[in-house]
């Protein structure tokens, strides 16, 4: 491992800002392209026709980001040097019909998204986000950054056995959110957001809404070395790479490959959608830009096959209260860098020759590093990196940051821990 980067709490306090503008997809794809904007990035639209123009660039789908960088001596064939991460996490969502309640209670009806932990949306304040459809397909983005919704946990009268037997919680029964008294009327809960998002409520044809934590992202500790907040699986790594792409884009260096970010939506369920990696998107934008720039089939082969993402998504640091849930001989700790993720069954999709190129960038960077490998006796989670490599040909390798209470409403992660990752990342998207 190589001498430490010095820290820079400056990174850190911008990812507080972005975890807290970005409670759903939709609004963390626009605070990255805004990031981007501010870099000399444009967006471009899949409908219209492209060009082989060099410079930043970048594609808006729903919650998900595709961006990129052609330097001046961009070829046809040249290489993409991806990173790729996801925007969404687990959560409540709202269903098509929301207003429900009983005894007297007004609730919102939710479904449960991803593999979230249960128990840490309890007694917890809540606000509401997403965006609306309007009746000419427009979108509006909502956030409700304030106490809006509760799902109160059953008092320890009413559950003798809570704290012996342990908390068990039905999906159905017992996580609709309470948001006032009364009789639930329908329509209440949309002509509510409506009027947040100010558009009519009869203009509102659609909805992707889902509640998050009002709580803000802070730092812990006696020196404040660790980072409480939301949603760092996985946006702690949306926003390291766009740093590091806006970074590398206005460095001035010259580039041999064409630095990319993807950011994908649903990756918390499978990722198979439109959004998702498993979807046509990354490959569509790629492909695009290869024959934008009077590129043929054989030179898309040839960039494809020179091609490398990291696959950057958050691992498991070392739980001193559950150490033998961990692989004896990888502890990986917050403060120590960045992961690098192995699984021989493919739930990640590192080999050796990965390892290299992250250990390579690492080194550059100044960034010391760690291993992380699952026990043998606990099923592996997995990312979008085996998707990556099976459906575009690319060689990926999977890395991250170590974070405590992976999938709670808040996580936990080393405050120098992110801005280790993005310097990791400059130097992989750099030469």
């Amino acid at each position: 491992m190589s001498a430490h980067a010095r820290f820079d709490r400056g990174h850190t306090d911008d990812l507080i800002t972005f975890l807290a503008e970005s409670p759903s997809p939709y609004h963390a794809v626009a605070s990255a392209a805004a990031r981007l904007e501010k870099a000399g990035f444009r967006q471009v639209e899949e409908t219209a026709a492209w060009n082989g123009s060099t410079g930043g660039k970048y594609v808006l789908r729903g919650g998900a980001i595709v961006a990129w960088y052609v330097p001046e001596n961009a070829r046809p064939e040249t290489p993409f040097r991806i990173v790729g991460a996801h925007t969404d996490s687990p959560n409540l969502r709202v269903k098509p019909i929301p207003d429900t309640g009983s005894h007297g209670w007004r609730q919102i009806a939710v479904e449960i998204y991803g593999g979230t932990l249960l128990n840490t949306w309890l007694d917890r304040d809540l606000g509401l986000s997403g965006r609306l459809t309007l009746r000419d397909g427009s979108h509006r983005l909502v956030a409700v950054d304030r106490p809006l919704l509760r799902v109160p946990q059953l008092a320890v009268h009413l559950d003798r056995s809570v704290n012996s037997e342990g908390l068990k919680l039905d999906k159905q029964r017992h996580m609709t959110p309470i948001w006032g008294l009364g009789d639930s009327r329908e329509g209440d809960l949309i002509r509510f957001v409506a009027g947040e998002a100010d558009v009519p409520a009869d203009d509102v044809t659609g909805w992707d809404l889902m509640v998050h934590s009002v709580e803000p992202p802070a730092y812990l500790g006696r020196d404040r070395e660790l980072l409480a907040g939301p949603r760092m699986d996985n946006l702690l790594s949306v926003h390291a790479a766009t740093a590091a792409l806006a970074a590398v884009a206005t460095s001035g260096q010259e580039l041999t490959h064409i630095p990319v970010l993807a950011a994908f939506d649903h990756e918390e369920n499978g990722s198979q959608s439109d959004t998702g990696a498993d979807g046509p998107l990354l490959g569509n934008v790629l492909e695009r830009s290869v024959f934008a720039r009077g590129g043929s089939y054989e030179d898309r082969a040839r960039a494809f096959a020179g091609t490398i993402c990291l696959s950057s998504d958050t691992g498991h640091a070392v739980h001193p209260n559950y150490a033998e849930r961990h692989e004896p001989g990888h502890h990986p700790m917050p403060g120590g860098g960045p992961i690098l993720k192995v699984n021989v069954n493919q739930r990640y999709a590192t080999d050796g020759s990965g390892r290299a190129v992250f250990v390579d960038a690492c080194d550059r960077a100044g960034v010391p590093w760690q291993s992380f490998v699952s026990n043998n006796s606990m099923p592996c989670g997995t990312t979008i990196g085996p998707i990556t490599a099976a459906r575009h040909g690319i060689a990926t390798v999977d890395i991250g940051v170590a974070i405590l209470s992976m999938h709670s409403a808040r996580e936990l992660c080393g405050a120098e821990d992110p801005y280790l990752l993005a310097n990791a990342l400059s130097a992989f998207l750099g030469d």
